[in-house]
């Protein structure tokens, strides 16, 4: 049985993702800080799902669970969408957010791909995937948020294990949403999201996802129009005082989406 591993699959985009490739007949592990998050998901018994509670940060349990996954098989498709946010907007940054924030983001993220990596060159094929933002696409300037400069590192680490797998026929796919309606979102928005600019259904984002990771797409960046948004800042420095999109208002673990 093919298998999927997805870290920060207990709830949003993880969560759509997991649920797809359950629909395909993939054995599928989500991991995720609460795995009470997944007791009311329609596919929460389903007899090829494992849920594993996990901390993205830990890399002992990172490299243990990327060993694990689809224990006796192959491990297929590695998706990491975990990830924290800390608003400064509300908040003051200080040493200790800015070094959580980055060991989610960016530590966690290098662990589980280098684990990754080792498994699936060992076997011979596979897929990797990691969510960004488009706060990532942002080119840097005075003021810019730790934040996005961890989904800049998203980036730049998809980029590198892309160029270092490709000669093995590995694929390492940059997914990177704008606002995504998930639950998560409308909470932190007083239970309505719909005033966010191309706002997409979660289906759909996570449907975009996996048809990229299916291709074995350098990078996925959508819709079109906050693509198109974040390129125009780019070309217009003084405007570049724009919140990260996708970003919640407070301090908070996030999954993909929220």
């Amino acid at each position: 049985m093919r298998h999927a591993l997805i870290l920060g699959g207990t709830r949003g985009i993880g969560r759509a993702l997991a649920g797809r490739y359950l629909e395909r007949g993939y054995g599928v592990t989500v991991c995720g800080r609460s795995v009470e998050r997944v007791r009311d998901w329609p596919h929460a018994h389903h007899p090829a799902l494992r849920v594993v509670a996990l901390d993205i940060g830990d890399a002992a349990a990172v490299r243990a669970v990327v060993a694990e996954a689809g224990a006796g098989g192959t491990l297929d498709v590695l998706i990491v969408t975990a990830g924290q946010y800390f608003d400064t907007r509300d908040h003051a940054l200080d040493e200790v957010a800015t070094l959580a924030l980055l060991r989610t983001n960016v530590g966690g993220l290098a662990t589980a791909f280098e684990a990754g990596a080792q498994r699936l060159l060992a076997q011979g094929h596979g897929r990797m995937a990691a969510v960004s933002s488009m706060a990532g696409l942002l080119k840097d300037y005075p003021g810019a948020s730790v934040y996005g400069a961890s989904k800049r590192a998203v980036l730049a680490l998809c980029a590198t294990w892309r160029k270092a797998l490709a000669p093995f026929g590995i694929a390492v796919t940059a997914l990177v949403p704008g606002y995504v309606d998930t639950a998560r979102l409308r909470e932190l928005n007083g239970g309505d999201a719909r005033h966010k600019p191309f706002l997409m259904p979660e289906q759909a984002a996570a449907d975009r996802m996996l048809a990229a990771i299916d291709d074995g797409r350098a990078t996925a960046a959508f819709p079109w129009q906050m693509r198109l948004a974040v390129g125009l800042l780019n070309l217009v420095p003084r405007l570049r005082r724009v919140p990260d999109f996708r970003a919640p208002p407070r301090t908070g673990s996030i999954a993909a989406g929220d």
